[in-house]
């Protein structure tokens, strides 16, 4: 059991690492640049294999997403409680057949054909070193295939996204339940040319909406899967006890919302309007730069301009989430209710899956890494780099910032490598920013840094008794503790003070403003009072970073600042 365990795991941080890749070939059956963020979302609990099976597959049921998400989730929740090697191949068949079963109007050409190769082949092959490599090569055969079976992706050029998905997962599968280390080649070795949407591919244009919904049935009827195709596009129905969970693409939500509640009380519902980003430019500079989610950086800004996140987890209940995929409005609920919320790193074998994705992808990288004094990160990397970058491919960085500073310092970067003329004056860039950004955070109440151990208990119930509001910011050697204020009309006060002073000499500055779950006030009365005061600069809106505040709290918010080159 610890094997499987431990394979699950390995599986997860290989496809996690390649997500940002499995969103770029996204072209089926929607070009919305999602089906990596889906799988990474709805398969999260198998990071946390280990526990009662039948709980994670419950759990799959709940986060899937997306249309690769809940047909990965339709598949891995039988697959997943197999209680020993044995088994596997009895689980893959019952998994095969939930997956097809679950999808309104099957298709071969996407992971659906990795499921079905995949339970032919265990029935055959002993999962052994010695068998490994060439149940390797039959997967890799499958996702090949699809370049040309299905329109869209032979328009494209590209393999499957979520068939690709399943390929890295299982790579990471099965060699670590059978210890095969050999070939371990980059994905572009085995899918030469299908990794890069062509140029001349242009997506249809869609109104349409993803929906994920969850139904309690209304007297004990089932929805049919085939049935339910009628209720628009993409459909996806997973039965699950007296509940039902469907994933529908409609391009009106509204109409689809009245039609559903016949069937039942809706439980949950999700709505995403689908739309292909446009990135063009976004990596066209002499180096990549990467950093963790730790910045204020949501990813959408950060896919904007190019930029490679590392996330840690978010650990509420039983679920643990990759912190910049995370509702923050849903987190700060949560602690506001008294529920414990915590953060967790990814393990080292994630991250160092992270390091070796992107420099495949993107070539020489900058890692732009959250401060020693607040992670581990910079001396994992260092140690990866030490061992494997024997091209000197990946560059780090210690930028002794966290949240928005750091952010901010890889955002301004981005911009900056776009029209620099070589990587090392990057590099020269990124040091000189890492030393004049600053950031100030504003603390709402002290009880969370002290629930976290970040303050004494007794620190903590003095400040509260008096009703102060620490002003902190994060700098190299830690956090830094920058003043006392007594409410919200003097931390405004203090960040228009600290602005006009430490920015007086920039021709032009950028400034963060993040929320945590004061969005409207920040977004309102903070932005207007900065914009009257600060006209010349170039401000921005972003949510604080999840790693940030579920240590500091609701009713946190920060001001980070830097020099626009």
């Amino acid at each position: 059991m610890k094997r499987l365990d431990e394979g699950f795991i390995a599986g997860y941080a290989c496809l996690s690492a390649r997500a940002d890749l499995l969103d770029r070939i996204n072209v089926f059956p929607v070009a919305d640049s999602d089906t990596g963020v889906n799988l990474r979302i709805s398969l999260a609990p198998l990071r946390s294999c280990g526990g009662i099976r039948t709980r994670v597959a419950e759990q799959l049921y709940r986060t899937a997403t997306g249309n690769s998400g809940n047909i990965a989730a339709s598949f891995f929740s039988e697959f997943l409680c197999a209680g020993d090697l044995d088994q596997l191949p009895e689980r893959a068949a019952r998994g095969r057949e939930k997956a097809w079963q679950a999808v309104a109007d099957p298709k071969k050409g996407t992971m659906l054909g990795v499921f079905d190769r995949l339970s032919r082949i265990l029935i055959r092959w002993p999962l052994t070193l010695t068998g490994c490599p060439a149940l390797l090569a039959a997967l890799q055969e499958v996702v090949l295939a699809t370049a040309s079976e299905l329109p869209d992706l032979s328009e494209a050029r590209v393999v499957d996204a979520g068939a690709l998905g399943m390929y890295v997962f299982f790579d990471g599968f099965f060699r670590s339940i059978t210890g095969y280390a050999d070939n371990n080649s980059p994905l572009e070795a085995f899918f030469p040319g299908l990794l890069a949407v062509s140029e001349a591919f242009r997506p249809a244009a869609t109104d349409s909406h993803c929906v994920d919904v969850l139904i309690r049935a209304a007297n004990g009827r089932a929805l049919d899967t085939k049935a339910a195709a009628a209720l628009g596009e993409s459909v996806i129905v997973i039965p699950a006890e007296d509940q039902v969970k469907v994933h529908v693409h409609t391009s009106d939500p509204g109409k689809l919302r009245e039609e559903l509640s016949r069937l039942g009380q809706i439980v949950a519902w999700s709505d995403q309007a689908m739309s292909a980003e446009d990135t063009a430019g976004a990596d066209a500079s002499p180096i990549h730069i990467m950093t963790d989610a730790a910045g204020s950086l949501p990813r959408e800004l950060a896919r904007r301009h190019g930029i490679s996140l590392l996330d840690s987890y978010v650990v509420a209940g039983a679920a643990a989430s990759p912190e910049s995929l995370c509702s923050g409005e849903a987190i700060y609920a949560r602690m506001r209710a008294g529920e414990k919320v915590t953060t967790a790193q990814a393990s080292v074998f994630e991250r160092h899956q992270v390091y070796r994705s992107v420099c495949e992808q993107h070539g020489r990288t900058l890692y732009l890494c959250v401060g020693s004094a607040f992670t581990g990160n910079y001396e994992t990397a260092m140690a990866w780099k030490s061992k494997h970058d024997a091209d000197n491919l990946f560059n780090i960085l210690d930028t002794g910032a966290a949240s928005g500073r750091l952010g901010l310092i890889a955002l301004l970067l981005a911009r900056y490598a776009r029209q620099a003329e070589d990587a090392d004056a990057v590099l020269a860039h990124a040091r000189l920013l890492a030393d004049c950004c600053r950031e100030y955070v504003f603390i709402d109440v002290l009880r969370y840094l002290v629930a976290g151990g970040r303050l004494s208990r007794a620190g903590g119930f003095v400040g509260d008794l008096l009703h102060m509001k620490p002003v902190i910011s994060p700098m190299p050697a830690g956090v830094k503790k920058a003043g006392m204020v007594r409410n919200a009309r003097s931390q405004l006060a203090f960040a228009e003070e600290k602005l006009a002073r430490e920015a007086a000499d920039w021709e032009k500055a950028m400034i963060l403003l993040q929320y945590s779950d004061n969005r409207e006030w920040v977004s309102e009365v903070v932005l207007a009072r900065i914009r009257a005061r600060f006209p010349q600069a170039e401000i921005a809106v972003v949510p604080l970073s999840l790693t940030a505040g579920v240590h500091m709290g609701p009713g946190t918010w920060a001001v980070a600042f830097g020099p626009v080159a």
